[in-house]
């Protein structure tokens, strides 16, 4: 068996986890509808089972394991990053706000420039 055929083949076992996974994620949702006179706990179980079940049939799949593995390496970054400090923070957030309100300011200015351009000198009104 050739390399390119057993990639279609995963792949396609692949596709068709995946979709048993979004049918099982379906299937919740209809619950979930179905049952309005239930109790909500027992309607919200019912679709977090789904959930998780249809997590459980992904996982076992080529993207769903990638996805794992994306995750993982994504955790690890981030504990990793050094996180500004709360003077840090606040002195950045400061200096967005004092950027924001110049802008605001200097945006009106040239509004009102073009418009007395504009209206008062290109079309004569006042």
């Amino acid at each position: 068996m050739s390399n390119s055929n057993v990639e279609t083949v995963t792949s396609s076992t692949d596709r068709i986890k995946l979709g048993l996974a979004v049918l099982v994620i379906v299937a919740g949702i209809v619950a979930y509808s179905m049952l309005e006179g239930q109790p909500t706990a027992l309607r919200v179980g019912i679709f977090v089972g789904s959930l998780v079940l249809a997590a459980i049939i992904a996982w076992f799949s080529e993207p769903g394991r990638r996805t794992l593995s994306f995750g993982r390496d994504s955790y690890n970054e981030v504990k990793r990053v050094v996180w500004p400090t709360r003077k840090e923070t606040t002195q950045m957030t400061g200096i967005v706000f004092a950027f924001v309100v110049v802008m605001g300011i200097l945006l009106w200015v040239v509004d009102k420039a073009l418009e007395w351009v504009i209206y008062g000198l290109l079309l004569g009104w006042k």
